[in-house]
């Protein structure tokens, strides 16, 4: 029965701290001759200049272009040729890394990562064909009535907090970005300190994190102070029901999002919440808002809820793709859920059902070798601690109706929920 013992915990991860700042994390599985390897360095998008709006975004895009050692080719030459691979993006608060290779090339392939995060060079021609891949995605994005939706929603419910930011940018700020722009937030942002590198797979803990000091202990660089989060402007629901529609010409469906603050990823509350949404718009097939929306009365293409839990705040929404003439009576049926899952508790069998699934799901989840890096990330991200994987079962467990219904309480009030919409006005 005790699965979890097949989980990552204190006895199977190492942990070290290197001197210039960098966390490795560390685990085996020599049923598999290979390593994944992932990290991530805490300067993300947040920290763009407001005129500058994608730029950590277009910066990472640009990375793997170029290094003061070895050009476009000579890079991907010499990933293709080992079989591994390797890419990285941003996020609000990070540049992420992520690769696989064979265990003996490990060391080939954090040289490689160590390298490309020293020393790009963000060469003009491949910037310039990256702004154009970047302004096309823009634009078909500007198309979407989904995505809109999205950037619409977070835009209203964040207002000036930097979450209320499209992180991906805007036509304009992407035609203003530079190679001096990339050149000088990297100078500014890339560092050892606060950075953290993963390795899982046929490899000794030990000599995974003796080969990431091997790469990166020459890197001793200090970056400037990050700006402080402390006094961030607060997010909190609108006063009462607030509609936004975005005219989006021409389309056949409507993209809804109805909801409003959710909990940070590290809030007590967000155990409960999560056990709420799988419950509320997630589980089997979406849930109770699927249920009834979709199912029930044939309304939408889609419809279900998500909870968006990061560092400084979050958002709980219910979304769903509708014909625009069934707008109003498909906001009106959710809303009616969401007056439901406040009113009373859920039933000790969905509580249940949810339950398990969640218990069930974390070792399939952790089944590769890229689960477990993505869990243990996620684990250093949030300082969930090293038990937290063995202890997720009992956690799950511990959640009640009403616990649930009072974490429902705490952040979906019926009376003032943020309504966006975009699409072709109708109905």
């Amino acid at each position: 029965m005790n699965s979890h013992n097949s989980l990552p915990g204190p006895d199977d991860i190492l942990r070290e701290e290197l001197p210039n700042g960098i966390v490795v994390l560390a685990r085996a599985n020599f049923a598999s001759p290979s390593v994944a390897i992932s990290g991530y360095m805490p300067c993300g998008s947040i920290l763009d200049p407001a005129e500058k709006t994608g730029l950590c975004g277009f910066l990472s895009a640009c990375l793997m272009r170029g290094t003061a050692s070895h050009d476009f080719f000579q890079i991907y030459n010499q990933i293709e040729s080992s079989g591994a691979s390797l890419n990285f993006n941003a996020s609000t608060h990070s540049v992420l890394f992520s690769g696989r290779s064979l265990s003996e090339d490990l060391a080939m392939i954090l040289e490689l990562i160590a390298e490309v995060l020293k020393s790009p060079t963000f060469p003009e021609t491949h910037i310039e064909q990256i702004r154009s891949q970047i302004l096309a995605s823009l634009s078909i994005r500007s198309q979407s009535t989904q995505d809109m939706a999205e950037v619409i929603f977070d835009r209203e419910l964040f207002g000036a907090h930097p979450y209320g930011r499209d992180d991906a940018g805007t036509p304009d700020s992407i035609r203003s970005i530079n190679q001096e722009d990339m050149l000088r937030f990297h100078s500014d942002y890339f560092g050892p300190k606060g950075m953290v590198i993963c390795v899982v797979g046929g490899v000794e803990p030990a000599e995974a994190v003796q080969q990431v000091r091997n790469a990166f202990a020459s890197w001793t660089k200090e970056t400037v102070q990050f700006p402080s989060f402390d006094n961030l402007p607060m997010v909190q629901n609108p006063n009462k029901l607030k509609k936004v529609h975005l005219e989006i010409a021409e389309k056949s469906q409507m993209d809804l999002i109805i909801g409003g603050i959710g909990p940070e990823r590290k809030s007590p509350f967000f155990q409960a919440a999560q056990v709420g949404n799988c419950i509320l718009g997630q589980f089997g097939m979406m849930g109770r808002i699927g249920k009834i929306v979709r199912d029930d009365h044939g309304l939408a293409y889609y419809a279900g809820s998500n909870l968006n839990s990061s560092l400084l705040s979050g958002s709980w929404e219910v979304s769903a793709g509708v014909n625009p003439k069934n707008r109003k009576k498909a906001s009106e049926l959710i809303i009616a859920e969401l007056k439901r899952f406040v009113d009373s508790p859920v039933s000790l069998e969905e509580l249940e059902d949810v339950k398990s699934y969640y218990i069930g799901r974390l070792p399939l989840d952790m089944e590769n070798n890229a689960g477990v890096v993505y869990y243990l990330l996620n684990m250093e991200r949030y300082s969930l601690g090293l038990n937290y994987y063995r202890d997720y079962e009992n956690l799950i467990r511990s959640v009640t109706a009403e616990d649930v219904l009072s974490t429902a309480r705490k952040y979906l009030d019926p009376e003032r929920l943020l309504i966006v919409s975009a699409g072709t006005k109708n109905g």
